[in-house]
């Protein structure tokens, strides 16, 4: 995560903690992106996707009785995704589950990447969480249809309400479904942002010498939280998933 700080301009400390979300070419300075360019978007991605097969692949290549320390984290990540998939999906939807392990492994990484100094975080970004999401609204609304056919349709009938509220009950469980893709990746990007920008303005205020202590002891708590965060906002958007592929394997109220 970038936390370079302006210079002073016009006599005063400028600083910019939006200046790290910016998706420029990770080669050459002042040229235009195109959709050939590789950015450091891009980069980021490719190296949080490097970090999971390495995690997940080489990492339990061994399968030693007495795991390693890459092992262990790939054995407990594994168990902890497993569990949250049969508990809330059931067994239906324990062949779901590798999507369901690559998405929480991605965006984990992608976090937990963005921590690092000069880095950049893809999923503070709306349009990286936007596909994520609508391709898990998608998949589960296709699924629904094509495992329960019209019967997916129950979703939004609130069958044990009285039947003059139905209708209205319908209308606003049909918004609350098409608005899923939006509230599940705005609170991804949001929070990650969020953290990220407080973390570059506490690091702007350490320059300055008579607040530089406090500042740095905010910088300190802020990482903190960011590196809770960052597992938090992974495993929210994951049981997330898991709970709308329950309501298209399951549909009725």
């Amino acid at each position: 995560m970038a936390t370079e700080t302006h210079g002073a301009e016009e006599g005063g400390l400028v600083f910019h903690p939006m200046d790290q979300f910016i998706v420029k070419p990770f080669f050459g300075e002042g040229s235009d992106v195109a959709w050939y360019t590789v950015t450091n978007a891009t980069v980021w991605m490719f190296l949080a996707v490097i970090a999971t097969f390495l995690l997940l692949v080489l990492g339990s290549s061994k399968r030693s009785v007495i795991p390693s320390r890459m092992q262990s984290v790939a054995e407990l990540a594994y168990g902890f995704v497993y569990k949250m998939v049969e508990d809330i999906c059931g067994k239906d939807g324990v062949k779901y589950f590798p999507y369901i392990m690559t998405l929480f492994m991605f965006i984990v990484c992608s976090n937990f990447l963005g921590l690092l100094p000069t880095s950049f975080t893809p999923t503070s970004h709306f349009a990286v969480t936007v596909v994520l999401a609508l391709a898990v609204f998608l998949t589960v609304t296709v699924l629904g249809f094509v495992k329960n056919g019209a019967e997916f349709l129950g979703l939004f009938w609130v069958s044990s309400a009285p039947l003059a509220l139905r209708p209205v009950l319908a209308v606003i469980e049909l918004i609350s479904y098409f608005v899923r893709p939006v509230s599940h990746s705005i609170r991804l990007a949001g929070n990650v942002m969020a953290g990220h920008a407080v973390i570059k303005v506490f690091a702007g205020f350490a320059a300055l010498t008579l607040v530089s202590p406090v500042a740095i002891l905010g910088i300190t708590a802020m990482y903190g939280l960011e590196v809770l965060v960052s597992f938090i906002q992974a495993y929210v958007f994951t049981i997330l998933t898991c709970v709308y592929l329950k309501d298209a394997l399951h549909p009725s109220h």
